[in-house]
């Protein structure tokens, strides 16, 4: 990869995934990270729901207190899995009563989780289309969908993913984030393909600091992204060696967003996993800058 030393900051933009706390200390470190990385000003930030909306509760919370204590702009997430079409609009409803007015629409991940059969609810919205379309006569809502760089993993093959792309943009989806991946030049083959099936809404990289390269390898397998072999040598025998992990994950996200930018690509959703600390450093090397910064050890004693 090519590693670009001329950014223009002003130009880019980026985002940041989180996920609802399970405990009141995972919600302490939540907290703090989104208290480190908000003067990087994000376009948005988004809160992730449990398969099956295992969390629905947790994430409405989550997302109604950024509403309230910060200047954020948070996108909600909502999927249709396990609810009928009533249960669902009353959150959508419920999300506009707070102030929210972005939603990233997702068919989900059935309740037994990435890899079991999908069943659609009864009197459910049956796919993502089906839950935009019923988004939009809800509110006027800016809305987001995933796009797979190398197929979902229950599509036969990426031209029939990508024509579920185009369905979710016809219903009205506005931009679409990547699931993580690693290799670029397959990302950018796949815009190319989205392009050229006359898609043409924002196509934005989702970019995962590896924090536990094991626990990331195993979650790309289920998801369908492959895991170059390079990636693994970057981390091979760094298993009881933390600090150097941090560095090195730090590096390869960097190294990868440097080179996406120097391909033009100017927009970054991070799936921070609750961390800021790897998110906060390539950030400052892309030469984001926030007007205060609020430093690790500030947000740790908080």
């Amino acid at each position: 990869m090519r590693f670009s030393r001329n950014i223009n900051a002003l130009d880019l933009g980026v985002s940041f995934e989180f996920f609802p706390p399970k405990s009141e200390k995972m919600e302490e470190t939540l907290w703090a990270s989104i208290e480190r990385l908000a003067p990087l000003k994000p376009r948005f930030v988004s809160v992730t729901y449990g398969a099956g909306g295992s969390t629905r509760e947790r994430t409405h919370n989550t997302v109604s207190r950024i509403v309230r204590e910060t200047s954020l702009k948070p996108a909600a997430h909502l999927t249709c899995v396990d609810a009928s079409r009533t249960e669902v609009d009353d959150v959508v409803r419920g999300y506009w009563a707070a102030g929210v007015r972005h939603i990233v629409a997702l068919r989900g991940d059935p309740a037994g989780g990435v890899g079991a059969r999908y069943q659609p609810h009864t009197d459910g919205y049956a796919s993502t289309p089906d839950l935009i379309q019923g988004i939009r006569e809800i509110g006027d809502f800016d809305i987001t969908v995933s796009a797979y760089p190398e197929k979902h993993p229950e599509s036969p093959d990426v031209p029939a993913d990508i024509a579920i792309l185009k369905r979710k943009v016809e219903a009205g989806a506005t931009r679409a984030i990547t699931q993580f991946f690693f290799d670029n030049d397959l990302f950018e083959r796949y815009v190319e393909r989205v392009r050229a099936a006359g898609i043409d809404i924002p196509i934005i990289p989702g970019i995962v600091p590896v924090v536990n390269f094991a626990q990331t390898a195993q979650f790309a397998r289920k998801t369908g992204a492959s895991v170059p072999n390079w990636l693994a040598q970057r981390f091979e025998g760094l298993e009881n060696d933390p600090a150097t992990r941090q560095l090195v994950a730090a590096a390869v996200a960097a190294e990868q967003v440097m080179d996406l930018v120097d391909r033009g690509y100017r927009d970054f959703h991070f799936y921070t996993m609750n961390r800021a600390d790897l998110v906060y450093a390539v950030c400052h090397m892309m030469g984001l800058r926030a007007d205060q910064p609020v430093s690790a050890e500030a947000t740790k004693a908080a």
